[in-house]
């Protein structure tokens, strides 16, 4: 390291000899919110120069343009994009995102340490920094069944890894509270490594809040609105903005952000669909949509960079200054962010090119992680009896919250029958890791499925197979249709198979490049509107997310209807 130094030192006494100078440009300096004109000189990957140079062969004018650092994305789930790492950062570097914090708990839920170690080997033939926290809760709960168990010594051997710079969400917030072995275990572990520790603190109260700081739990992405936000701001938390396909909460908690307060706060993805982002984005959209909203340019691309950097302990990135590494974005101006170049380590890329690498063999074991017993009509019949009220789950659209609605449903011959005009239709989550057989059952409000039924073995966190439909038998064919694949995404309508995308790592993930996911992410959706008609959510995101039984109100888990205020299962007839 020494050595390094000591070159950057020399050069920045002799920049004519470095690699690059940027000539011209209005530098945007995220610690004092402001803007002013100099030149960048760049050698070996670092800024070792901000100043007024003399022109060369290795000078780039960049008159009337920005040079804003490299955007950094706080919080995102890759394996919720459906591409590997690799593919990933084809896709997302064209967007000025150079460096992103991810957290494979996705994969770890169904494939354990081998999914882990996967997305590390993967993620090293990325051009964009895909730095990782450990995955603190698998399984997320005890509530219900996953693919894996993974501990504070399974974990131990990744903390030499460099890319490895904490602990994910800790979403088993009863485990902090009562101060539960395991988990106390993996928080002391990545402490005594100096990493940085992640929250998720979603609909907890103000003294639960106080426990999670206490156990150097510092940030959180899951407040929803500015009181939340102010809150874990008081308490000192860095709030992460949370901006992804089904989680929409920037424009909520926007009120709270001040120039007093702003290095309180960054923005992250969460969760966010391939097709949603090759359109618009990730940390790009959300600081369009914030300054479009009134937030000033300067703050949102403070949020989006050193905001990011000092959250999560990264150094020397998030800043246009010297000593900094040069990820650095050349840009029209602080509103439309039109990128003109993306510099990454120093250099200059081509962001349509092919970008070809070395692909990273996958382990037989994460293709084949579909094992379910035949499913049968019985199996998914909800018995009620006349009268009887049920407790349903409502969808709240742009967020991953719920409600539970108690209400009056149809019946025929003892069983719930959906009721369209009310838009009242039948949900099952089916283990899919062991065997089991289980078969948990509900009724969901807020789909707007008019005919058919979809299924996808993305089910938050556990990842088992989730469906909804206005039928048991198309349910049961769409189900059959992601064993067969191995996992992934299905629409089917009159027993037809109208569309699907093949996920076959881990059941979350496609081993084909991102465009051809694309493609057929697109055609997905287009079916998706012959079964549901005007669609503005991303429904199969959201019937994700309401297996998640750590989000409030209500979720269904493969053992059952579940309660999250009361943290436990209930019955579906009351």
């Amino acid at each position: 390291m020494m050595n390094l130094i000591s070159d950057l030192i020399e050069k920045a006494k002799n920049i004519q000899t470095v690699d690059l100078i940027l000539k011209n440009g209005e530098i945007v300096d995220v610690f004092s919110l402001e803007t002013f004109k100099a030149d960048v000189a760049i050698y070996r990957g670092y800024i070792v120069g901000i100043g007024q140079f003399e022109s060369n062969e290795k000078a780039i004018d960049v008159s009337n343009q920005y040079i804003i650092p490299g955007l950094i994305d706080g919080h995102i789930h890759i394996e919720s994009t459906m591409v590997r790492p690799a593919e990933f950062s084809r896709a997302i570097i064209k967007h000025g995102i150079t460096t992103v914090v991810t957290d494979p708990h996705e994969i770890a839920n169904v494939s354990g340490v081998e999914g882990i170690k996967f997305m590390i080997d993967d993620a090293s033939n990325s051009i964009v920094d895909i730095l990782m926290k450990l995955p603190s809760s698998v399984p997320a709960t005890r509530f219900e069944n996953n693919g894996a168990t993974v501990s504070a010594q399974d974990l131990k051997g990744f903390l030499t890894y460099d890319e490895v710079i904490g602990l994910a969400e800790v979403m088993d917030y009863p485990s902090v509270v009562n101060v539960e072995q395991s988990l106390m275990e993996k928080i002391e572990m990545v402490r005594k490594k100096q990493g940085i520790i992640d929250g998720h603190a979603a609909g907890l109260s103000d003294e639960v809040l106080d426990i999670y700081s206490i156990a150097s739990i510092r940030n959180d992405h899951e407040a929803v609105n500015v009181h939340e936000a102010i809150t874990r701001v008081r308490k000192g938390f860095n709030v992460l903005v949370r901006e992804g396909s089904a989680a929409k909460d920037l424009l909520a908690i926007l009120p709270a952000i001040t120039e007093k307060n702003s290095t309180r706060f960054s923005f992250c993805t969460d969760d966010k669909h391939l097709d949603e982002l090759i359109a618009e984005g990730t940390i790009n959209h959300a600081i369009k949509l914030a300054v479009k909203n009134g937030l000033n340019p300067l703050i949102a691309i403070q949020m989006a960079t050193i905001n990011n950097a000092v959250c999560h302990g990264i150094e020397n990135k998030g800043a246009v200054a010297p000593g900094y590494i040069a990820d650095l974005l050349i840009v029209d101006n602080l509103h439309d962010l039109t990128i003109h170049k993306v510099i990454k380590n120093g250099k200059i890329i081509n962001v349509n090119s092919t970008l070809n690498y070395e692909q990273v063999a996958i382990p037989i074991s994460i293709m084949q992680s579909v094992n379910i017993q035949p499913i049968t009509k019985k199996m998914l019949q909800i018995p009620l009896e006349e009268g009887q009220k049920a407790n349903i789950i409502e969808i709240l659209p742009g967020k991953i919250i719920t409600r539970k609605r108690v209400d009056h449903v149809d019946i025929e011959a003892g069983c719930f029958k959906s009721n369209l005009e009310k838009d009242y239709v039948k949900m099952l989550v089916c283990e899919r890791h062991h065997h089991t057989g289980n078969v948990g059952l509900g009724i969901v409000h807020g789909t707007k499925i008019k005919s058919g039924a979809i299924a996808s073995t993305i089910a938050h966190d556990s990842h088992n197979i989730v469906a909804a439909g206005t039928n048991d038998e198309d349910m049961i064919v769409a189900i059959e249709a992601l064993r067969n694949m191995q996992g992934g995404l299905a629409i089917v309508d009159k027993g037809e198979i109208l569309a699907q995308v093949q996920l076959p790592i881990a059941g979350l993930m496609s081993d084909q490049p991102y465009e051809m996911v694309v493609d057929q992410l697109l055609s997905l959706h287009e079916n998706l509107e012959k079964v549901v008609g005007n669609q503005s959510q991303n429904l199969f995101m959201i019937l994700s997310f309401l297996c998640l039984p750590v989000i409030p109100e209500i979720k269904l888990t493969d053992k059952g209807l579940f309660d999250v205020t009361a943290f436990e299962h209930i019955n579906v007839g009351i």
